[in-house]
């Protein structure tokens, strides 16, 4: 089982799950480690979809998906998706993400 929770924390394998997202569609998003930090404001900010560009975090993590996979992820990407995806509470992520 690779989501467990252990003394009120989640983890996805070894790794302390530090932020999560979930999702209508059922997908979630464990990030264990920022990988980068995109700033605009030095000239690295992360541009989106519709064109707009936003500071950024780009996260390495547990991915549920269709399938279950680590890889990396980026929450601008996450948080320009209002209304169908969103970050779960913190007092919620022990319990979070499918578990078999």
């Amino acid at each position: 089982m690779i989501l467990q929770t252990r003394a009120g924390e989640l983890f996805a394998g070894d790794k302390k799950v530090l932020k999560g997202w979930e999702s209508f569609s059922g997908w979630y998003w464990f990030g264990v480690e920022v990988a980068e930090e995109r700033k605009i404001s030095e000239g690295s900010g992360s541009v989106l979809q519709d064109g707009s560009v936003m500071d950024d975090r780009i996260w390495f993590g547990f991915i549920q998906g269709f399938e279950e996979e680590w890889g990396y992820f980026s929450e601008a990407e996450l948080l320009s998706m209002r209304g169908r995806v969103w970050p779960i509470k913190p007092q919620d992520l022990p319990h979070a993400g499918r578990r078999s």
